[in-house]
């Protein structure tokens, strides 16, 4: 096993999942408006996007195969417009009465919703796409690199994730939960706003 090839992998996971972006912020959200345990949910979501994102470069690799960059672009940019619709949507969700917002809506976080903005995350889909395959001999066969990242990548965002989860949570039971889940909405804006101006440049000829 290459050691030093390993660390680096888990020093750069930390740094991608622990920083802020899409998937934080949905995390952060939920936890605000909906509690723990749909957060937690919501987490379980994003990691099995990421399963699916690691399957993908694993084929890529397999097959030798090059994704084009204009469709790399262009993934992430209707990820961006799935992040901006989310960002909205929670706005939205705030300008109800205090009262009628106090619980959360059935559709606030999730399984499925985090499952579907993991897919959608410009970010994730970028490290597994282009980062991910540099890594890939940190064992000598295959099977075992693959395995060990993608363990090491699941323990990690579920473990930070956590972090985030009981942070929120304590949190929120301090401070007003629509000032939170009013920030965190504005981060998926800005996020979302940022990425397809990036991305639309990338596009454009």
């Amino acid at each position: 096993m290459n050691s030093a090839l390993l660390a680096t992998y888990v020093l750069t996971v930390l740094l991608l999942i622990a920083s802020p972006g899409p998937v934080v912020a949905l995390v952060v959200n939920t936890t605000a408006r909906a509690g723990r345990k749909q957060a937690l949910l919501t987490a379980l979501g994003t990691n099995g996007a990421s399963l699916v994102l690691i399957a993908l470069a694993a084929a890529l690799i397999f097959s030798s195969a090059a994704l084009n960059p204009l469709v790399l672009s262009a993934l992430s940019l209707f990820g961006c417009l799935f992040i901006g619709y989310l960002g909205l949507s929670a706005l939205a969700e705030l300008r109800q009465p205090a009262l009628a917002t106090e619980q959360a809506p059935p559709h606030q976080g999730g399984l499925w919703q985090g499952f579907a903005i993991g897919l959608a995350n410009p970010k994730d889909i970028l490290f597994f796409v282009a980062f991910f395959p540099q890594f890939i001999q940190v064992t000598e066969r295959f099977s075992h690199s693959l395995m060990l990242l993608g363990l090491v990548w699941l323990v990690l965002d579920l473990g930070i994730l956590g972090l985030y989860i009981l942070a929120i949570g304590r949190l929120a039971e301090r401070l007003d939960r629509r000032l939170i889940s009013a920030i965190s909405a504005v981060v998926l804006l800005v996020i979302a706003v940022a990425g397809l101006a990036y991305n639309i440049r990338q596009l454009l000829p």
